[in-house]
């Protein structure tokens, strides 16, 4: 976790030593740089102004569902069930085959959670269980948050009424990654100068 100073080089106009901390308020101002970008989307969606998504399917979507930017801007993440990041671990797994999956946050002090982590597969009771990426920057941010006494309350989302081939089912994450800009995937990373990593410096 030593690159967790580079959250910071842009906004302070120096760069911290890596040794030093993350401290609770520049920790709060990141939530919040991130809660005003997505605060508005998911204030939308609750208004209505986003359909409403099935949790499953009946019959697979089509494997051309349309324009993935429409689809995402349609797209409400509150409609689907949270579940805890251990949920692979259960007897019986509630989803199966291709998904999408949001790593989510609820932090105390947002009137709306936050959305870390936008993933597609095409198993959904397999993708989580081995190695990812996103499950070191969940125990790097779940750590900097206990050290200033703040608490993170990840979950997870599946929406399996996605298409099962994997070309659309790409480009719709790729879409939602655009639009949500969620800070754990590799193609926001910059923009939110994500401190947290599970990649030694």
């Amino acid at each position: 976790m030593s690159r967790q100073g580079d959250l910071f080089t842009a906004a302070a106009g120096a760069t911290p030593s890596p040794e030093l901390p993350l401290q609770r308020q520049q920790l709060l101002a990141w939530q919040g740089r991130l809660a005003e970008h997505q605060g508005p989307l998911f204030a939308a969606a609750s208004a209505g102004g986003a359909v409403r998504l099935r949790q499953g399917q009946l019959f697979p979507m089509a494997a051309d569902p349309g324009d993935p930017v429409d689809v995402a801007r349609r797209f409400d993440p509150l409609s689907l069930s949270p579940q805890s990041l251990s949920f692979w671990r259960w007897p019986r797994l509630p989803q199966c085959g291709a998904a999408l999956y949001l790593v989510m946050d609820r932090p105390a002090g947002l009137p709306m959670p936050l959305l870390l982590y936008v993933g597609e597969t095409g198993r959904a009771d397999q993708r989580w269980k081995g190695d990812h990426d996103c499950k070191g920057y969940l125990a790097a941010y779940g750590e900097a948050l206990a050290r200033v006494g703040l608490e993170a309350r990840p979950s997870i989302r599946f929406w399996s009424d996605v298409p099962a081939a994997v070309s659309p089912r790409r480009a719709l994450e790729q879409a939602m990654i655009r639009r949500w800009l969620p800070p754990f995937n590799k193609e926001t990373r910059e923009r939110w100068a994500t401190p947290f990593t599970a990649d030694p410096a």
